[in-house]
């Protein structure tokens, strides 16, 4: 151990040696290796980036929740727009039906959007709000937090009292740093109490919903003001949460079994409806984030392979110029395996140094467009080991022949020369 942590160290002198005697000589050969470097690294680090602030979006959405809908998610809407527009909006006899037959359902909600309204609470009022009426059930199956007041009663939904609970966003601009819970406010031109605001959605560009602005209600308390059966303004939302336990395939099956028969579909029709779940998405967004990574790093590859050569050639020359060194320490007794290690290992570090440097402008690049773009953008522990891993790789593989040729000198013509 003791013989190996000296011959790193030599080795790692020599390695700055050279990249003090030759500056120019030793960073053009090294910047394949940064190129490289920087080129995987940066495209990895983006893509997790992006993914990771997807996932979060994809939270609220929830992994053992059903969305009843038109259109599958797993597929272009574009392209088959006009097959899955002709189906009918998920419906509140649908939701009714689910909620009586099914066995394995958890809870089931109803939920229905409308944008463009203007809430007043004294001189302060927020514009083009959008309402959500939801039923009951619909904050036991999505992840949205209170963060101050409570709920509606399960009566306070029933009834449609006009009771509201404000996105933070819109509880704030309306109410301006004072205590809005219990303070009356103007919507629809009626008097609608605040019984709570929301917890504050922050930066992720990726929130499917931004319930920061929202206005939210009992849906028998949005349909008294608002046509929900115009399907122009109306958006319709019915999520199915399976019970614990619950295979989705299963639940799926039962669904689509309850709502065939609401719709009184024939044995022969082909769904009218689709099911959509939180891993449809996750897989098309795979197989997106998989090519980006693959181009990222094809690109990386050739300029690895281009630093390599420029390391070996580096590699190769320092041999030639220490040749008589090499010479005089086998004739002392250096054993073959230790030349063999020394300038493998110099070659290591050499391109460990081009790898760093590689990541050093990756996480500079990061910084600089998280600047310009609104969620943050990080290189992990991981993507770092990958990095310096891929150093290592290329070093072994550029020093390996050089390595060889100085470890196999015969010590008498080595001298000579």
């Amino acid at each position: 151990m003791k013989v190996f942590l000296k011959i790193v160290w030599e080795s790692f002198q020599q390695a700055v040696g050279a990249l003090r005697g030759n500056k120019l000589r030793t960073f053009l050969s090294l910047l394949g290796i940064t190129i490289g470097i920087f080129c995987i690294i940066t495209v990895k680090s983006a893509v997790d980036s992006l993914q990771d602030n997807i996932v979060q979006g994809f939270n609220e959405l929830g992994s053992d929740v059903i969305y009843l809908d038109k259109m599958p998610w797993n597929e272009d809407p574009g392209e088959n727009y006009w097959k899955y527009a002709k189906r009918p909006d998920p419906s509140i006899e649908d939701y009714k039906a689910i909620k009586r037959k099914s066995k394995l359902a958890d809870n089931v909600a109803y939920t229905i959007f409308t944008g463009g309204r203007t809430i007043k609470f004294l001189s302060s009022s927020v514009s083009n709000a959008f309402i959500m009426g939801s039923t009951y059930e619909y904050a036991s199956i999505q992840n949205l937090k209170i963060a101050d007041g409570r709920y509606f009663t399960s009566n306070e939904s029933e009834t449609g009292a006009n009771k509201a609970i404000l996105g933070y966003q819109v509880y704030n601009t309306l109410f301006n740093g004072l205590d809005g819970i219990g303070k009356e406010v103007k919507l629809f031109g009626q008097d609608f109490q605040v019984i709570g605001y929301m917890e504050s959605e922050g930066d992720n560009a990726f929130n499917f919903l931004n319930f920061d602005n929202v206005i939210w209600m009992s849906f028998n308390t949005v349909k008294k003001y608002v046509n929900v059966k115009d399907e122009s303004n109306v958006g319709r939302m019915l999520n199915i949460k399976a019970k614990s336990g619950t295979e989705m395939s299963e639940l799926k099956g039962e669904i689509a079994g309850i709502i065939r028969a609401v719709r009184r579909q024939k044995p022969l029709e082909i769904d009218n409806f689709s099911l959509n779940e939180l891993s449809m998405l996750a897989q098309v967004l795979d197989s997106v984030f998989k090519v980006i990574n693959i181009a990222g790093f094809i690109i990386g590859i050739f300029a690895l392979i281009v630093g390599m050569f420029s390391v070996a050639n580096i590699m190769f020359v320092s041999v030639k110029e220490r040749t008589n060194i090499i010479g005089i320490k086998k004739a002392l007794g250096a054993k073959r395996y230790i030349i063999l290690m020394e300038f493998l290992i110099e070659a290591i570090i050499l391109c460990i140094i081009g790898g760093l440097i590689g990541l050093i402008l990756v996480f500079g690049t990061l910084k600089i467009i998280s600047m310009l773009i609104p969620f943050a953008m990080t290189m992990s522990l991981t993507n770092m080991a990958i990095g310096v891993l891929a150093s290592v790789i290329v070093g072994i593989i550029s020093g390996i022949l050089p390595a060889l040729k100085a470890s196999g000198m015969d010590p008498v013509e080595a001298i000579r020369a």
